[in-house]
């Protein structure tokens, strides 16, 4: 399996989008299933392992929350 591009990106949804995504995560982490979604076009699986953290970042008059999966894929 060839290995995946290096990417960074950041899609901004709608409020009704933003509720369906996090009602469909909030089931996945409940039923302990793996969630998927698709962003910016690539299809991405997080794992019911992934370790789940919030990031708070202030600067100057700014603010941002940020939820966050993070995993290991396996290596072929």
């Amino acid at each position: 399996m060839a290995a995946k591009k290096e990417r960074d990106v950041v899609k901004e949804y709608s409020v009704k989008q933003t509720v369906e995504k996090l009602r469909r995560l909030a089931d996945c982490l409940e039923s302990g299933k793996p969630f998927r979604i698709q962003i910016a076009g690539e299809r991405i699986n997080v794992p019911a392992g992934a370790v789940f953290n919030i990031e708070h970042e202030r600067e100057g008059n700014s603010e941002e929350v940020e939820f966050q999966f993070k995993w290991e894929n396996k290596s072929d």
